[in-house]
């Protein structure tokens, strides 16, 4: 009888070895990783005396007390603040923004009774960076983060949460996504960084590891009502808008024909618990900022979700502030997320840093504003896929990209951006170029990536590579004429979801044929052909992309992993020995699939233990151990490390495959049995939990179930498993 751990997809290619119970043991191969004005600066506010804080909170902010209520006059020490950032979130996807296509009462009653900025711009265009900017009030270029992976936020910089927490301030954060994970070091001066999305999650989901908003809300509440002996500071960031859209129901049905709204709608209601009650009885104590880390393009100027442009769509963003010194109504004042930082600051009394671009937002009241100039940027292209890098400017209403096909827009008149002015008006092009800071033009430099960060890069249709260094980009570079190869990409990737593997295959070929650098390809078309157990093509694929300078060390983990599932693990013990060294996890992860694919038990052991030593939690690196220990005959060791896997994350597919085979061998054929149906649950691609739940459930006389899940096999197992199908159907026709 054959009881083989369930195959998974973005875990990629597996290593099939033979056990002691005659069965074989797929590895995953893909290692899911667990969990200024400054010198030059260009904005002309850099150039004039920073604001400084004087004073208290209220001797700064309530300036206006003819439009302030008497409960905000009542109170003098440092307010509550909460900032509420929702992702991807359209500036005009608002009820208040006069969106009548959506419902969002509670959002529309706090831009009622605060004050809303209409022309309010981020400067980047994916989640982590933009945070940064909202979080240390400073320009990507003068923080260092440019993109969702391969940045960190350096200790020096100061932060929201460490100035609040040194000031005297409790101070929590409860983050939806990964991409705002701990690691990525937003975590400074929070005494509470909840980022308890699911770890290692499963693999055979092509998204972002992410928890649904109303279950970050009722954290964020818990936590509020339990800190109130010092001023609060509480950070809530929901991700339900981001793409894939899914809102839960009723929202779902309601808005079938709009689900990206749908999604807004919902986290709208989310949000209740937390600010109705503060709307309710707004006693002047807190104040509160609501904004979006950028938009979502929904198809304009062909880019389908956001990351390449920074059109209105995505760079022009919802802010709202309410409470203690806010005076409601609507600014039409150019505003940007640098702004934020300054302006909370002032709010809690501290003294403002004074090298920072933005300025304290006026929400007493607009007074007289001089020009302001802010500086934006879409790097993920440049970073990822090497295309080129876009910076640009916004200047009042107008807007310069610096591409090699640059644009110029004058939002006022053209807020779709619809009409570029370039050729018009060169003197004004030229000018805003000019003040873009050298700074911002160097190339950004991103440091080592986790296999987990490359999976979640894929599921946008994004791989890491190195961006080139030469300026000298021409119009064959520029994203506006690459932007049907990214919707290629994402093509791949739903044809990959749908199971339609071959034509998956054939549109890869076709963008390896057009970019033949292009590692993201070969990744997706590796992946495709493995999935059709066609692995020596896959092998054939990544081999070619290292023979086109394809240099990327995601591209040889999994080339030397797929050696490793074609059962040539000393190949892949040689590939990947150079790659695995220091405290790379997500290699020595691999490096540990290739040991055991050649046999080497004890070796893949101790590297496993390393992985540990550096992350306890690794969940790959513990099914990895179980895969060992039970092929070691070490079975109720083995079921340990599997149980521990579970326990940290039981969406893990993989290991409650390989834990039925522990259980079995175990005799625990109840265990097992169930092991395997939560495997097929969570991956209706687990062909091994399958034809297992078939071969046990016949041999202890579960004669239904056998047929169930033998006749399930046989429908959907892929032809590479032909030998495997034949004998069930033999085992069915015994049964029958």
């Amino acid at each position: 009888m054959s009881i083989w751990p369930a195959r998974s997809r973005a875990t990629g290619s597996l290593a099939r070895v033979s056990c002691g119970f005659s069965c074989a043991l797929l590895l995953a191969s893909t290692i899911a990783c667990q969990r200024s004005g400054p010198e030059g600066a260009t904005t002309e506010a850099a150039t004039e005396e920073p604001a400084k804080a004087a004073g208290t909170a209220l001797d700064v902010i309530a300036t206006s007390t003819s439009a302030s209520n008497s409960a905000t006059e009542a109170h003098h020490g440092p307010p509550d603040i909460v900032l509420i950032t929702i992702d991807t979130l359209r500036a005009d996807s608002l009820g208040f923004a006069g969106n009548q296509r959506v419902a969002t009462p509670l959002l529309d009653r706090l831009a009622t009774t605060g004050r809303v900025f209409s022309f309010a711009h981020a400067h980047n265009v994916v989640t982590l960076p933009s945070h940064v900017n909202i979080l240390t009030g400073r320009y990507p270029y003068q923080h260092g983060v440019h993109e969702n992976s391969g940045f960190k936020l350096g200790e020096e910089i100061p932060t929201l949460a460490t100035l609040l927490h040194a000031a005297g301030y409790a101070t929590a954060a409860f983050v939806a996504a990964y991409p705002l994970d701990a690691r990525f070091g937003l975590d400074r001066g929070f005494e509470v960084y909840d980022d308890n999305y699911p770890v290692g999650s499963n693999p055979t989901e092509f998204v972002m590891a992410e928890r649904r908003g109303d279950e970050v809300v009722g954290l964020a509440r818990d936590w509020w009502e339990g800190e109130r002996d010092s001023p609060r500071f509480l950070w809530v960031h929901l991700y339900d808008p981001h793409a894939p859209y899914a809102a839960p129901e009723p929202f779902a049905s309601r808005y079938a024909g709009e689900p990206y709204l749908g999604e807004v709608a919902a986290t709208d209601a989310f949000l209740e618990p937390l600010l109705a009650p503060l709307l309710d009885h707004n006693d002047g104590s807190t104040l509160v900022v609501v904004t979006s880390d950028h938009g979502e393009s929904l198809g304009e100027h062909g880019e389908l979700t956001h990351g390449l442009f920074a059109y209105e769509a995505t760079l022009k963003i919802p802010l709202v502030l309410w409470g203690r010194g806010v005076v409601p109504g609507t600014d039409g004042t150019p505003v940007g997320h640098v702004d934020i930082f300054p302006t909370l600051l002032r709010a809690a009394g501290i003294e403002i840093p004074t090298d920072l671009p933005g300025r304290t937002l006026p929400i007493a009241g607009s007074d007289q504003q001089p020009p302001r100039e802010f500086y934006f940027e879409a790097l993920s292209g440049a970073i990822n896929r090497g295309w080129a890098p876009l910076h640009g400017l916004l200047a009042t209403h107008h807007k310069f990209i610096r591409l090699p096909l640059p644009e110029l827009y004058d939002l006022a008149a053209d807020p779709a951006e619809s009409n570029n002015l370039i050729d018009r008006d060169r003197r004004l092009a030229n000018r805003l170029r000019g003040r873009i800071p050298a700074e911002a033009l160097e190339p950004a430099k991103r440091g080592d990536i986790s296999e987990e960060e490359l999976r979640r890069l894929r599921s946008l249709g994004y791989v890491a590579s190195s961006a080139s260094a030469d300026a000298s980009f021409t119009a064959e570079n520029d994203p506006k004429n690459l932007i049907a190869i990214d919707r290629k990409l994402h093509q791949v990737v739903a044809l990959y979801m749908e199971r339609q593997l071959p034509q998956a295959a054939t549109l890869a070929r076709e963008i390896i044929a057009e970019r033949p650098t292009m590692a993201i390809a070969y990744e997706h078309l590796s992946e495709a052909l493995r999935e059709q157990g066609r692995i020596d093509e896959a092998i054939t694929a990544l081999e070619s992309a290292l023979a086109n300078g394809v240099s990327h060390p995601g591209v040889t983990r999994q080339l030397g992993l797929s050696l490793a599932e074609a059962g040539r693990g000393a190949e892949a013990v040689r590939l990947l020995a150079s790659t695995a060294g220091g405290e790379d996890i997500d290699s020595l992860n691999a490096l540990a699939v290739a040991h055991y694919s050649a046999g080497n038990l004890e070796d893949a052991h101790k590297t496993l233990l390393k992985v540990l030593s550096f992350d306890a939690e690794n969940t790959k690196a513990l099914e990895t151990l179980g895969a060992v220990a039970l092929r070691a005959g070490k079975t109720a060791e083995a079921r340990r490390y599997l149980e521990q896997a579970i326990e940290i994350n039981d969406r893990l597919p993989f290991a409650w495959n390989t834990l039925g085979v522990a259980r079995r061998l175990l005799g625990d054929n109840a265990g097992a049995l169930a092991a395997w149906q939560r495997a097929f649950d969570l991956d209706p691609r687990s062909f091994d939990a399958l034809n297992n739940i078939g071969w046990v459930a016949a041999s202890i006389g579960e004669k239904e179930m056998a047929i169930r899940a033998f006749t399930r096999f046989i429908e959907i197992a892929p032809p590479a498993r032909g030998e495997e199908i034949r004998k069930a159907r033999q085992a069915l026709a015994r049964l029958q």
